[in-house]
C-alpha cells in the first residue's frame, strides 16, 4: 500500500472547450469550399483540414483511438478530421455541418469507451482537439485555465511545473483529454478529499450550436452546471480474500476523507505449479506521515494487516505516476500521449448501496476461472468523504450520498481480433447480470465516463424522451429531467446528438 506525503489545497479551475455532435450528408467538396469561405483565414483552416485524401489522415486518426474495437477497416471513418488551432475554425466547422447536414464529433483525448467521440453511422466531421492544449497555471490564485484538448498528464506536469504543493481532483490515466474527462464528472484518488474534477471548475468557455463563443456569464447558470457532468496488500482466496473484501464494504466509504482505499479482483497464479486463485489487491492514496495511517489502519481495518513497510511516503505528483503504472524517473512521461499501451476492451459499472453478501463474491470467483475471466478485473472504489456532503443536484452526476461504492467492471485484450472479442464482451455482460439483484435499482446507476451502450441508445434520427430515458435515468438520475430542460434552450433543433446525448423537449 503506497502512502504519499504532501500537502494539499483545493485547486479552482476553468475549462475552454466545444460542444460535439449532429444530421445527414452531401458533398465533402461542398463543406470543405464552404470551411475556407467561412474562417476568418482561409489559408490557416487549410492546414488543419484532413480529406480522406491526405496522406496524414489515417495517422492523425489513429492517433487518439483508444480502444482498439473502433480501429478496424469497417469502422465508419470521418468523411474530415478538422485539428483546429483557434475558435474560428470551430465555428465554421459547426456552421458547415448544419448547412451541408453533417454530424460532428469532437475528440478530446479519444477515451470514449464505445467510441463515440470518434465514430458515428451516418456522415460526419470529426473535430480533433489535439492542437488546443494550452494551460495557463497561476499560483498565486491557485486557478488555471486549460484548453479541452490538453490531457490530465499535461495537465499535472504544469501544475508541478509550477508548484509542489498544489494539486488537482482529477483521473490517474494520464493521457485521458480534460474535455471528456471533466465533463463527465472526472473523479480521481483524491475525490473523497475534494470531490469531483467538476466540483472545483469555475468558468468555462464554450461555442454553442450557434456559433456563439460563451462564458459562464454569458452561458447562464444552468448551462454551466449542464456542462459539468453531464502499492499495496494482497489477499488470495488461500488468505482469506473473500473476508477481506466482506469486511472492507463496511470500512472502507466510512474511513477520514485523507485516505482512499480500493480493492482489484483478478485472477493469479497460486502458489502450487499450475494452479489458479483469485486475488485482491487493496491500494491506498492517504495524505499524510506513514505512521498516522498505519494507527489508523490498526484501529479501523486491523484485518488487513498494513505495516510500515507497506507504504511509501512520496509527493502527488509522483503518487499519479504509481497509480498511472508509469516508470517514476521522469516526470515528462506525464507528456506522452502514447505511453499506454492500447487494447481492445469493454467497461461496465455499478454503485452499490448496501453490503454485498459474502456468498455473492464467493459466486463470482467461478468467473474468474473461464478462460475470458483471465483478461477481467473489477475494481471497488469507496466513496463517502465529500461525496456525501455534495447534493446531488449540485452537477449533472448524482451519485453522492448514500454509495458505498462503484464497482467497475473492465476486460481487455491486446493481441484479440474483434470476432474472437464478442466472447469477452459476453463474458462481461453475463457478470453484470449476475450482480443484479445486488447494486443500486431504479435506476440501476452508471457512471457516464464509463460509457455502456448496453443501458441503452437513442432512437436514430429524433429520438424520443421516453427512450433517452431508459439510459438517461441511470447515470444522471432525476438531473436527466433538467439536462434536456437546458438541451430545449441552448440547441431546440438537436444539431449536437449520438447514440447517447440529451434530447431536447421536442422529443417527447
Amino acid at each position: 500500500m503506497k502512502s504519499p506525503h504532501y500537502s494539499m489545497f483545493p485547486f479552482l479551475f476553468a475549462i475552454l472547450f466545444s460542444f460535439s455532435w449532429a444530421t445527414t450528408t452531401q458533398s465533402h467538396g461542398k463543406f470543405l469550399q464552404c470551411l475556407s469561405l467561412h474562417s476568418n483565414d482561409s489559408s490557416s483552416i487549410s492546414k488543419v483540414i484532413y480529406s480522406q485524401k491526405n496522406h496524414s489522415y489515417s495517422s492523425i486518426l489513429e492517433s487518439s483511438i483508444q480502444n482498439l474495437r473502433f480501429s478496424t477497416i469497417a469502422t465508419p471513418k470521418p468523411l474530415v478530421i478538422v485539428t483546429p488551432i483557434h475558435a474560428s475554425h470551430i465555428q465554421a466547422t459547426i456552421y458547415c455541418s448544419k448547412k451541408h447536414g453533417l454530424q460532428i464529433r469532437t475528440r478530446s483525448g479519444g477515451h470514449d469507451f464505445e467510441g463515440l467521440s470518434y465514430v458515428s453511422e451516418v456522415p460526419f466531421v470529426l473535430i480533433d482537439l489535439v492542437n488546443l492544449r494550452s494551460i495557463d497555471v497561476n499560483v498565486e490564485n491557485r486557478i488555471a485555465w486549460v484548453q479541452a484538448g490538453a490531457t490530465l498528464g499535461e495537465l499535472y506536469y504544469r501544475i508541478a511545473e509550477k508548484s509542489r504543493t498544489l494539486a488537482f481532483p482529477a483521473g490517474t490515466c494520464h493521457t485521458i483529454g480534460v474535455g471528456g474527462h471533466f465533463s463527465g464528472g472526472g473523479y480521481g484518488i483524491l475525490f473523497r478529499k475534494y470531490g469531483l474534477a467538476v466540483d472545483n471548475i469555475i468558468d468555462a468557455h464554450l461555442i454553442d450550436a450557434n456559433g456563439r463563443i460563451l462564458d459562464r456569464k454569458s452561458m447562464g447558470e444552468d448551462l454551466f452546471w449542464a456542462i459539468r457532468g453531464g502499492g499495496g496488500v494482497t489477499k488470495t482466496l488461500e488468505q482469506n480474500a473473500t473476508e477481506f473484501i466482506h469486511r472492507w464494504q463496511y470500512v472502507a466509504h466510512k474511513l477520514p476523507n485523507d485516505i482512499l482505499l480500493a480493492v482489484v479482483l483478478s485472477r493469479a497464479n497460486s502458489g502450487q505449479e499450475g494452479m489458479k486463485t483469485i486475488q485482491a489487491s487493496f491500494s491506498a492514496l492517504f495524505l499524510g506521515g506513514v505512521d498516522k495511517l498505519v494507527s489508523l489502519m490498526e484501529n479501523s481495518f486491523p484485518e488487513l494487516g498494513l505495516v510500515k513497510q507497506d507504504c511509501i511516503e512520496t509527493s502527488w505528483i509522483q503518487s499519479l505516476l504509481y497509480f498511472g503504472q508509469l516508470p517514476s524517473e521522469r516526470l515528462e512521461i506525464l507528456l506522452d500521449r502514447a505511453a499506454v499501451s492500447k487494447t481492445l476492451f469493454k467497461v461496465k459499472s455499478d454503485y452499490v448501496k448496501e453490503p454485498i453478501p459474502k456468498i455473492a463474491f464467493e459466486g463470482m470467483w467461478p468467473k474468474f476461472y473461464e478462460e475470458e475471466g483471465k483478461y477481467a478485473a473489477i475494481t471497488l472504489v469507496p466513496y463517502g468523504g465529500k461525496m456525501d456532503e455534495i447534493s446531488e443536484a449540485e452537477t449533472p452526476f448524482p451519485h453522492r450520498a448514500g454509495n458505498m461504492y462503484k464497482i467497475i467492471y473492465t476486460i481487455g485484450r491486446a493481441e484479440a481480433e474483434n470476432l474472437e472479442f464478442q466472447k469477452y464482451l459476453s463474458w462481461i455482460r453475463r457478470f453484470y447480470h449476475q450482480m443484479t439483484a445486488y447494486v443500486s435499482k431504479s435506476p440501476r446507476e452508471a457512471y457516464v465516463n464509463y460509457r455502456d451502450l448496453d443501458i441503452g441508445v437513442n432512437n436514430k434520427g429524433n429520438t424520443s424522451y421516453a427512450q433517452a430515458s431508459i439510459w438517461g435515468f441511470k447515470y444522471f438520475k432525476n438531473n436527466f429531467n433538467k439536462l434536456v430542460h437546458v438541451k430545449t434552450l441552448v440547441d431546440s433543433e438537436n444539431f449536437f446528438k449520438h447514440e447517447q446525448s440529451i434530447p431536447p423537449l421536442s422529443s417527447w
